[in-house]
């Protein structure tokens, strides 16, 4: 039997890495199968980890400006011509704790890995753009890379996301000279537009630390900047969708740099060939730390499963939890869905007993598939014999 391993981190328990090596553990030693792991992310934290561990490859350090500015040291991963950057890397939640505010935070030091990573030589980029805490439209990024904004006085400066108002002209020559040849890609789990009531602000905005005035200012912004290439570029943004994603990053890539914006998980299984691992494939194994009407939206379990559906290979979805009806993820490839909790407690407790039960979930679905092979076996010698 052969096996692919391709689930999505359990956030705040399992990595994707652990997954796989339980998982990977078992089949082999239950059914003696051919496993094939490829842990995944769609854009957020360990993104580059997941790429590097698929694909091969190194980490490469640099010191960036992280949200407010300050210097940070991180990294971002290359794989051949092709490099990984996470906006998380210089510019997420955690980083800035208790004092959360979209209005100032920034993306520069995104830009400044690009530019790092430009100079090392890459043709290709791909920027995740989980796990913000920015507003920014990206424009910090663009400043990094030689995009100059103006205010209303002929000043140059570095837009935030309070400031993006204040914008009233754009020069990306520099920008797009710099970046020459270069071709990015932009991965987002989202589908939200930049601005409106599903745009980023509204939505995302406020688990970044913005009020309700601040969401206005933030949206208003957002619209503005859409307004700004609409008429000075004759781009139209409006509705991208993903545009929304990590503050409206996703529509400043996709206005400025010429990205692509592409589901998360679709640039991962492309760049590590999964329709290729399906030839021959009995089994995909995929999961995340919950499903629900989002996972629908485009997150890992769904993507996987509608490639897989593709070529007629069952999928099982293996979950820290399943929320709500499963009738639409079946529609969409799922075959089954087993969530790894074994007693009915609050995350704040099973969270700690997250890779038993992984383990004990895994172990049983392989017992099962062993029994029904050593079943289906039996059936087969006697209609043999017949």
């Amino acid at each position: 039997m052969k096996i692919v391993l391709i689930p999505d981190s359990f956030k705040g328990t399992l990595s994707s890495n652990k997954i796989c090596e339980i998982m990977s553990e078992k089949a082999k030693s239950i059914l003696n199968a051919e496993v094939l792991c490829v842990p995944v992310a769609d854009g957020g934290e360990g993104s580059v980890d997941c790429f590097l561990s698929a694909m091969g490859g190194r980490k490469v350090p640099v010191t960036v400006n992280g949200p407010y500015f300050k210097q940070i040291d991180t990294y971002y991963g290359i794989c051949g011509d092709t490099a990984v950057i996470e906006t998380a890397s210089c510019a997420s939640l955690p980083m800035v704790k208790d004092d959360k505010n979209p209005l100032l935070t920034t993306t520069f030091g995104v830009g400044e890995q690009i530019i790092h990573a430009v100079k090392s030589g890459v043709k290709n980029i791909i920027v995740g753009l989980g796990g913000s805490c920015t507003n920014d439209f990206g424009l910090g990024a663009a400043c990094a890379c030689g995009a100059e904004f103006y205010d209303e006085n002929g000043a140059s400066f570095i837009p935030t996301g309070g400031t993006l108002k204040d914008v009233v002209k754009a020069d990306v020559s520099a920008l797009r000279k710099n970046l020459s040849g270069v071709k990015i890609t932009a991965m987002c789990d989202i589908d939200n537009p930049p601005y409106g009531k599903q745009g980023a602000a509204e939505v995302f905005a406020p688990q970044k630390g913005a009020d309700k005035k601040q969401v206005a200012i933030l949206d208003s912004g957002v619209k503005h900047m859409c307004e700004i290439l609409k008429r000075d570029f004759g781009i139209d943004l409006s509705n991208l969708p993903g545009g929304g994603a990590a503050g409206a990053f996703g529509a400043g890539l996709s206005g400025f740099f010429g990205a692509e914006l592409k589901m998360g998980i679709e640039t991962v299984l492309d760049a590590v060939g999964f329709d290729d691992m399906l030839q021959d494939t009995d089994l995909v194994i995929t999961g995340e730390g919950k499903i629900d009407s989002q996972s629908l939206r485009g997150k890992v379990v769904i993507g996987v499963s509608r490639r897989a559906a593709e070529k007629g290979v069952p999928v099982v979805a293996v979950v820290g939890g399943a929320d709500g009806d499963m009738t639409s993820a079946y529609a969409e490839g799922v075959t089954a869905v087993f969530p790894i909790n074994r007693m009915p407690e609050d995350f704040s407790v099973s969270k700690h007993f997250a890779e038993r039960n992984l383990s004990a979930t895994a172990e049983d679905l392989f017992r099962l598939i062993k029994g029904l092979d050593n079943y289906l076996q039996k059936i087969d010698k006697s209609i043999r014999k017949c």
